[in-house]
């Protein structure tokens, strides 16, 4: 567990060796007063005139004892935290790069609510180990080992009385430990898939109101929880008893020391002082060593949030080289590509090859494997064989950064930032100047809804974006193209929210920043793509068809009963 966290901690494992140093110093300091307390005790056993000087002395020490501790003690959790901090700061940073390098599929089947759980609560989990786990426990597991050797200097016999207790305690956290375990897999099971269901609730609140389907929404919420509820009773029940067991036996050193010590020291095998100074020592254990085995019983938990984290992290990325693109052109080919997804293929040997300069449009049924071949193209996913190649050099030769400047990707569903609509464009290209941006959003024909905003480009976009339109939002999106002005356009469904009159607008804008460029449109209306160099139809994975407008319109029965469907769409009236 410590080899697979110690990589992240870096310059500050330093911090996390001081804080056990200072740590320990206060254990120490805190288990001092236990021999001054004997020195106080043992003079009234033997009848000894009371002494104030002696007695204040004493009284002085403890107090210091008691200064030192809380200062060593609150500085060592003072560097452990920091360390803690920078080492979860490194995680979360290690996850986010590992994840963008990740098959959009793998991070879409964690779900929002796992990718939150990770990220935010089981990382915050491990804080736990690191600020107080490593440093606390092993101060307060090594100075009670060093009392305890005291003890067998002082009498062997009542030293192995007061250990006593210890297997007790040691067997009951065992049990605990391992009852825990058994029923972790499903307590976090059930926590993932509660996370999950909530969000999917709140994000799907406005659809389940307007379809009524509160009652049954919330049915399956309720499930959730309650599961999460009846797993996480069952973990603490199964725990419960054993917990209770080693947390009041642990602490208990003189349950077997004080009655057969005191047989001991009546036959006159030890003395009364040793029994007093041994008594008064295991005192001073039994709160240290208890605070250590209690961080004990959050260790499988920590196990497996670091086992689940790791799990995470070691998805096989996507395969991608370090080379800059060197392509003499920017032609596409998809040479007998396969691809599945959850274990069923869905692409099936596709072969197809996009022109420079030329607009290629892809058709075909929902499920046909449209939008799945452009996913693959800008490596969103690994195919499972064949290859891909933009201007000759396959895409896993190519850095991922480097594949990306080649192509823009305006997708159906935009995502944006709240912030400004401005800065949203921007991504398309941060080193653009405010008039770029300005010009990009004009030809995107933004400027007939930017107008109704006093901040105009300068107002934020919401959460999500839901400040704007599906359709106002996609012509920003269209905006972050024209200013990246890749040599490759890939167009999924980008005029989908569009009504008839801003449609027209759209196409106008694509026309315009499509010129010599690779293009690629997925459309389900056949309207927009009539004029398209090369349509390709796809059927349940395969490619069935090619060719222009004119060509398909004669030979493909698959096409007609598109083109067929789209012009009787067409007519439609309310």
């Amino acid at each position: 567990m410590l080899k697979s966290i110690a990589p992240y901690i870096g310059k500050y494992k330093k911090y996390t060796v001081i804080a056990s140093i200072l740590t320990s110093i206060g254990i120490i300091a805190q288990v001092i007063p236990y021999y001054f307390l004997y020195q106080l005790i043992v003079p009234l056993t033997k009848g000894h005139t009371f002494d104030y000087k002696f007695v204040l002395v004493r009284i002085a020490l403890i107090l210091l004892c008691e200064v030192v501790y809380a200062l060593s003690y609150t500085s060592g959790l003072g560097f452990s935290h920091v360390s803690a901090y920078n080492t979860l700061k490194n995680i979360r940073i290690s996850l986010q790069g590992k994840l963008e390098n990740q098959p959009l599929g793998n991070i879409k089947d964690l779900g929002t609510g796992q990718i939150k759980k990770v990220f935010a609560d089981d990382i915050d989990q491990i804080e736990l180990l690191l600020a107080h786990a490593i440093p606390e426990g092993i101060a307060n597991i090594a100075v009670p080992l060093v009392v305890v050797a005291a003890l067998f200097l002082i009498d062997w016999r009542l030293a192995l009385l007061t250990l006593a207790t210890l297997p007790f305690g040691i067997f009951g956290m065992s049990m605990m430990m391992k009852a825990g375990y058994a029923k972790m897999n499903d307590y976090y099971a059930s926590a993932k898939k509660m996370n999950n269901t909530i969000i999917e609730y709140v994000n799907g609140m406005e659809a389940i109101k307007v379809f009524n389907k509160d009652g049954e929404s919330f049915r399956r919420f309720g499930e959730d929880v309650r599961n999460y509820r009846d797993f996480t009773l069952d973990w603490y029940k199964a725990c419960w008893p054993w917990m209770a067991m080693y947390s009041s036996v642990l602490p208990c050193f003189a349950l077997f020391t004080l009655p057969f010590g005191g047989i001991l020291v009546l036959s006159g095998n030890v003395t009364l002082s040793q029994l007093i100074l041994v008594l008064c020592m295991s005192f001073a254990i039994g709160p240290a060593l208890l605070h250590a085995l209690n961080f004990a019983g959050k260790i499988p938990q920590l196990n497996f949030k670091i086992a689940e984290l790791e799990k995470m992290m070691n998805h096989a990325p996507v395969k991608q080289g370090s080379k800059d693109f060197e392509g003499s052109n920017f032609d596409i080919e998809f040479k007998d590509v396969r691809f599945s997804y959850k274990e069923s293929e869905v692409l099936h040997g596709i072969n197809l090859t996009m022109k420079q300069g030329c607009t290629t449009a892809l058709i075909g049924e929902s499920g046909s494997g449209k939008s799945t071949l452009a996913k693959l193209l800008v490596h969103f996913y690994d195919t499972d064989s064949g290859s891909i190649k933009v201007g000759g050099q396959d895409i896993t030769d190519l850095s991922l950064e480097s594949l990306n400047n080649q192509i823009s990707y305006v997708a159906q569903e935009q995502f944006l930032f709240n912030t400004s609509l401005y800065e949203n464009i921007l991504i398309g290209r941060p080193s653009a100047s405010r008039e770029e941006v300005l010009d990009a959003a004009r030809r995107a024909q933004c400027d007939e809804f930017l107008a109704r905003f006093p901040q105009g480009i300068d107002t934020l976009a919401g959460d999500s974006g839901k400040q704007l339109s599906g359709g106002e939002r996609q012509r920003i999106a269209l905006a972050r193209a024209i200013l990246k002005n890749s040599p490759v356009i890939v167009l999924d469904e980008a005029t989908a929210f569009m009504d008839p009159e801003n449609e027209e607008k759209m196409n106008s804008a694509i026309s315009e920043i499509i010129k010599d460029k690779t293009v690629i449109v997925i459309a389900h209306r056949l309207s927009s793509i009539k004029n398209a160099d090369k349509i390709c139809v796809l059927k349940e994975g395969m490619l069935i068809a090619e060719g222009n407008h004119d060509e398909l319109i004669k030979s493909s029965p698959e096409y007609q009963t598109l083109w067929a469907a789209t012009s009787a769409a067409a007519s439609w009236r309310i």
